[in-house]
């Protein structure tokens, strides 16, 4: 028999408290060089605390971490990284005010005798970069780029790194169907490497395609881990879920035929030109197309976020433009694209921040705190929202529990209609690229 060859990174009996909360008991987890091992759960499952553990970012409460076998405790990421492992977050790890550059070099930077090689590092970058198949230019800051061109250059950053161990929390959650292909194909090459890989996605298919290994987390407890070959992608939802899943694709509700929302001839100078549709009650519509195409700038500019020209008509009443005040009393709320950095105040609760929109409603001289209170119970129960600490600051959240969140902060002001701007969504597109879908059973009556 050949010798036993330790996991590159694991950890054993993991268990983590915030507080007198127990998120995670007692959780086993390996990776092997030349593997890609999934991890999946629902949200509130534990799956980033436990990634944030093996990348030492939390320490674990009880159990322990080994790498290659040696018992190890890190003090910080810092310590993480040197020994080889890295992670790429969610919500980004970005210096918004630096070039693409200087975030994929900071910390290592390339010199010359004193002074910085600014021309080698943007090379390098320009290299990395081109391995994604994003040509964004290496001198460009961080706060200029797409959504997902910033999800390139934090995978672009760890790729250059060269890490053992890489840690990959929902990678593809802002990526189009193409983009993601690109960083399928580099993961396949840094397996083929000898990289050990985390992957977690709610991509089912993702997993199907690229995990050797599948772990299954819920309620913070390891369920299963069982090789990825023959783990169907309904199997692993009934082990995240917990049950058997007899109707995952409901039929979809037929629209009415009253019109909500109604836009002709609107243009965002140099981003739209000439867009027009219509929005009826009870309908889901979606916009499909490549990064860059307007989709954002759209939603914005229909809610008077950016300066847009054409007509925009709520419940057929004129919408005044560029007049975000205008939108919101005439019920129409926009979800951001990045929830975080331009959807929630991150160091404020979880009640100031859902009833923000509504303050009118909980008091004018004074808040009704209670009133506060029963509308966060209300909320966490409808959207099934998966938090620890009621009293936890919005930028505590994970990433997906952050997007589940912000669904019901509209829904004080009793809106008619929402547009939001996200990647995430499968899509299928109508000869006249117009694609509905059943509209889920919250408050608003129709989105864009």
């Amino acid at each position: 028999m050949g010798e036993l060859v330790s996991p590159v990174l694991e950890g054993r009996g993991i268990i983590r408290r915030f507080g007198p909360i127990q998120v995670l008991h007692g959780v086993d987890f390996a990776l092997n060089a030349g593997e890609v091992h999934a991890l999946i759960g629902e949200n509130g499952a534990g799956k980033s605390t436990m990634m944030k553990i093996l990348g030492g970012y939390l320490a674990p409460s009880e159990g322990e971490l080994l790498l290659d076998g040696t018992p190890v405790r890190f003090a910080d990421q810092r310590q993480a990284e040197a020994a080889g492992i890295l992670m790429i977050h969610q919500e980004f790890n970005l210096a918004l005010q630096l070039s693409v550059e200087e975030n994929i070099f900071l910390g290592r930077e390339l010199r010359r005798g004193p002074f910085l090689d600014k021309a080698a590092m943007q090379d390098a970058a320009r290299d990395l970069l081109a391995r994604l198949d994003c040509h964004v230019d290496p001198r460009t800051r961080i706060r200029d780029l797409s959504v997902p061109n910033r999800q390139m250059v934090e995978i672009a950053r760890a790729l250059g790194r060269q890490a053992r161990v890489l840690i990959m929390d929902e990678p593809t959650a802002v990526l189009t169907n193409r983009e993601t292909d690109t960083l399928l194909t580099q993961i396949d090459r840094l397996r083929e490497s000898g990289t050990a890989i985390l992957y977690t996605s709610h991509k089912l298919d993702e997993i199907r395609r690229i995990a050797d290994r599948v772990t299954v987390l819920r309620d913070g407890t390891q369920v299963l881990s069982r090789e990825a070959e023959g783990f169907s992608e309904d199997q692993m939802a009934e082990a995240m879920v917990g049950r058997e899943l007899s109707d995952l694709f409901p039929a979809k509700a037929i629209p009415q035929d009253e019109v909500v929302l109604e836009v002709e001839g609107l243009s965002v100078p140099g981003r739209v030109r000439d867009a027009s549709f219509t929005l009826r009650r009870g309908e889901v519509l979606g916009f499909a197309g490549l990064v860059g195409a307007g989709r954002t700038e759209l939603m914005e500019g229909i809610v008077g976020l950016r300066a847009a020209t054409g007509q925009v008509r709520v419940m057929g009443k004129p919408l005044k433009p560029g007049s975000v005040l205008a939108a919101r009393e005439a019920g129409l709320v926009y979800l951001t694209e990045d929830r975080k950095e331009k959807g929630l105040l991150l160091g404020k609760d979880l009640t100031q921040n859902l009833t923000l929109l509504a303050l009118d409603r909980f008091g004018r001289l004074r808040i009704d705190k209670a009133g506060e209170d029963r509308a966060l119970s209300t909320a966490i129960k409808e959207f099934d929202i998966r938090v620890n600490d009621r009293a936890m600051l919005a930028g505590s959240l994970s990433g997906a529990t952050s997007k589940s969140y912000c669904w019901p902060r509209p829904c004080w002001r009793s809106p008619r209609s929402s547009s939001s701007t996200s990647r995430r969504a499968a899509s299928t597109s109508a000869p006249n690229n117009r694609f509905t879908s059943s509209s889920p059973p919250s408050p608003p009556l129709a989105r864009a």
